[in-house]
């Protein structure tokens, strides 16, 4: 019997874990092994990671969990849950079920990219969705706003701190005649034709045969998480502007005991900052659920 299991590997899971294990507490960390962040060669706006490639943040900080004697990490991917608080069970795919008092779904999310040919194939390389974590790098050049929905707006005007930005609305947004005027005011221009094809570096071939070129491209994917069990499981969802996650209150517990929720998959806006932040205070404060369960 676990004191707690983690679903999902990755930096907010390690952030809850570590807090655990340095309370001596047994864990046992179940990862499938997709980063959100693994097409990206580059993390950027994480103290003291700076510029460094996202695999060597995560195989570091394993490495510096697996020192902890309570720890088990499992290579595998979370298949079912079941039970309940004090009694929870993990299904794995390929190996044998495990026990624990706690439950954390770290799982991340996943995005639901523009159906535009050449996007996928660029994305964390000339297309990303944070200019916090990619805008600096591209020394204030042009940037192309790839419209998905109301969030795409919020880009548009935003974008302008890390370089001239234009707005291709895609036939997706049509911005009212206050919204063009603050555009127009900080410099961002509007192009409505749709678009064809990304091709070279950050190239976008327009329907009329035109071709922009840009230093960098951004868009605002939806996300949902990764792993559905916390649905599946019970735990009441929410809407937010980025799109859905696990609902938790001020502790990161869920909507059933025991279960908590931490990362991308529970909270936004998204980086990996943030994400290590979350997992930390969610580490916390299942440890004090544990201290305290009648609290």
């Amino acid at each position: 019997m676990q004191d707690v299991i983690v679903i999902g590997g990755s930096y907010a899971g390690m952030a809850a874990a570590l807090q655990l294990l340095r309370a001596r507490r047994k864990v046992t960390v179940i990862d499938a092994g997709e980063r959100r962040n693994r097409f990206a060669g580059q993390s950027h706006g994480f103290l003291g990671q700076d510029g460094v490639d996202p695999a060597l943040i995560w195989s570091q900080a394993r490495d510096q969990l697996l020192a902890y004697p309570t720890l088990t990490w499992i290579r595998d991917e979370a298949s079912g849950v079941s039970g309940q608080r004090d009694r929870f069970q993990v299904a794995l795919a390929a190996g044998d079920p495990v026990q624990g008092r706690r439950l954390l779904f770290a799982s991340g999310v996943k995005d639901q990219l523009p159906e535009i040919p050449g996007l996928a194939e660029r994305w964390g390389k000339s297309v990303f969705h944070c200019p916090y974590c990619h805008g600096y790098e591209l020394d204030q050049g042009r940037i192309g706003v790839i419209a998905t929905g109301p969030m795409s707006l919020h880009q548009a005007q935003l974008l302008p701190e890390w370089g001239a930005v234009t707005f291709l609305t895609h036939g997706l947004c049509a911005p009212d005649a206050a919204e063009r005027a603050d555009l127009a005011r900080r410099g961002a221009e509007i192009e409505a034709t749709p678009i064809a094809r990304l091709s070279g570096h950050a190239d976008l071939e327009l329907t009329d045969g035109r071709v922009l070129q840009f230093a960098g491209l951004f868009t605002a994917t939806r996300t949902s998480p990764a792993c559905p069990l916390a649905e599946d499981f019970g735990c009441a969802m929410t809407e937010t502007p980025m799109g859905r996650q696990i609902l938790t209150g001020d502790s990161k517990e869920t909507t059933i005991s025991g279960v908590f929720a931490c990362g991308d998959t529970a909270r936004a806006p998204h980086s990996v900052s943030l994400a290590v932040g979350d997992g930390a205070w969610a580490g916390a404060q299942i440890h004090r659920s544990l201290v305290w369960p009648e609290g």
